[in-house]
């Protein structure tokens, strides 16, 4: 057993840095996450340093002053040494210097606060269990899961939960900022210059489906954007089934929104067809042997929601609604079918 321990600890370790590519911190794609990808190398690097000089000090001192044959008396001791503890007291100092003001300047800039520019994007999120909620007060906007944002432009974010702490946390454009309960605002900003879809995630443990919280950042160009913020705001597209459509607004829209008609409490469905996955975990863009992926992705979660997403407050359509099968699988070819052309 005690042999396994140290290979325990390896696998470890190495199984440790597993993980998707696109929530890494170390592939930054905006100022900030640069910024703060900067600072992990300066303080990497100052560690190595150090570790390499204390290192060939430690060997030189092993093999000069190893003790020979011919050494018969204590040698002389050094403690109190003035000069050396003024070395190894000024050297430390120094360092930390160097270090802490790149980590000053890089804490202010990720809190920097853009609430009072005219010029930013401002975005309240709201976390859920265990969905997030967009809204944009600027357009009179609101959706959830994708966070659709311009490039080159800052977005100032203010955050809030509605029920535990929750960690909004996109690793590819910034760090994490809590959403805390009672009321608690926080504010940060951070902007990504690229086009391209940021994977984003929950940093704090919130429940049984914590790892399933995740969300979408796609930053388009400035054109997408105005394109989109005109079709998210269009009316509801009808379905053609009358049956269906009934069924559909008793039973569905009493919690979400789509287009203009629908209720609140639940996430807004407007352009789900377009999203880059289903409940947030299920990828659209996942190959699947049995059809559309985000019909069958639809159809999965509406089928059994609670399977999919453990804890999380849905209703089940089935078991709770009565809905079935083929009510379930019509809304879902609906909804999935429910795109955004931006």
């Amino acid at each position: 057993m005690k042999r396994l321990l140290p290979m325990l600890a390896i696998f470890t370790l190495l199984l440790a840095g597993c993980g998707r590519d696109d929530l890494s911190v170390l592939r930054p794609q905006g100022p900030v996450a640069q910024g703060q990808f900067d600072l992990i190398k300066l303080s990497i690097s100052i560690m190595l340093v150090v570790l390499l000089i204390v290192f060939a000090i430690s060997a030189y001192v092993l093999i000069k002053f190893r003790r020979r044959p011919e050494h018969t008396q204590m040698p002389e001791q050094v403690e109190g040494n003035f000069k050396l503890e003024i070395i190894w007291t000024v050297i430390p100092l120094i360092l930390v210097l160097v270090l802490a003001v790149p980590t000053v300047k890089e804490v202010f800039a990720f809190g920097e606060d853009h609430a009072n520019d005219k010029d930013a994007i401002q975005v309240k999120v709201t976390s859920h269990l265990y969905w997030w909620e967009f809204e944009y007060p600027q357009y009179g906007i609101t959706t959830a899961q994708d966070l659709i944002i311009p490039t080159n432009k800052d977005i100032a974010f203010e955050l809030k939960t509605e029920d535990v702490i929750h960690s909004f946390w996109v690793p590819s454009l910034s760090g994490k900022m809590d959403t805390n309960p009672d009321g608690t605002i926080n504010r940060f900003s951070f902007s990504a210059p690229k086009e391209g879809v940021y994977r984003g995630k929950c940093a704090e443990l919130c429940g049984p489906s914590h790892g399933f919280m995740e969300f979408k950042v796609k930053s388009v160009s400035p054109e997408s954007f105005e394109t989109w913020k005109t079709a998210i705001k269009a009316p509801m597209v009808a379905i053609e089934d009358k049956a269906l459509a009934e069924t559909f607004k008793n039973q569905c829209l009493t919690c979400h929104a789509v287009g203009d008609q629908g209720g609140v409490g639940g996430p807004s469905l407007t352009g789900i067809g377009s999203r880059e996955s289903v409940a947030s975990i299920l990828l659209n863009s996942e190959t699947n042997d049995e059809g559309n992926p985000i019909v069958e992705n639809m159809k999965e979660w509406l089928h059994d929601p609670k399977l999919v997403k453990p804890g999380n407050k849905m209703p089940s359509p089935k078991e709770d609604l009565g809905l079935t099968d083929a009510e379930i699988d019509g809304i879902a070819e609906y909804l999935a079918n429910y795109k955004l052309v931006y």
